[in-house]
C-alpha cells in the first residue's frame, strides 16, 4: 500500500532497497557510510581519525568497529592522497557509489509518482 506522504513513501522504498543491497549493514552503519560519501562529495574526504570523532552516532569504539565491518561488507576503502601514505582517507567504493544513485533515482521516482496525485 502506497502512503499518501510521499517522504514516508520514499523513506520505505529506501529501507527496502538498502535490505536488499546491504542486508549486513544496520543503522549506525548506514548514517556512518552517508556521512563518508556525502563528505567524498562534496571533495573533501574524511580521515578515519575524523570518522572516529563522530561522537553523535556512535562511541569511537563502536564507529572503529563499523568503519571495519563497512570495509569487509565492500562499501568503504581507504585511500591516501598525494604522497601521505600515513593519512588514511575513508571513501565509498563503487558498490556503494551505486547503491546512492538507485537511492537517488527512487526519490526522483517517488516525486514524481506524487505529482501525479
Amino acid at each position: 500500500m502506497k502512503s499518501k506522504n510521499p517522504y514516508l513513501h520514499f523513506l520505505n522504498l529506501k529501507e527496502r532497497l538498502a535490505h536488499e543491497l546491504m542486508p549486513q549493514i544496520d543503522l549506525q552503519s548506514k548514517k556512518i557510510l552517508e556521512t563518508i560519501a556525502w563528505h567524498h562529495h562534496l571533495g573533501n574526504a574524511l580521515t578515519v581519525t575524523q570518522v572516529m570523532q563522530l561522537d553523535t552516532i556512535a562511541s569511537a569504539a563502536t564507529i572503529h568497529r563499523k568503519l571495519d565491518d563497512l570495509r569487509q561488507s565492500g562499501l568503504i576503502q581507504n585511500t591516501h592522497q598525494g604522497s601521505n601514505r600515513r593519512t588514511k582517507f575513508l571513501t565509498p567504493t563503487k558498490l556503494s557509489l551505486r547503491y546512492f544513485e538507485k537511492v537517488g533515482k527512487l526519490l526522483v521516482k517517488t516525486m514524481r509518482s506524487n505529482e501525479l496525485d
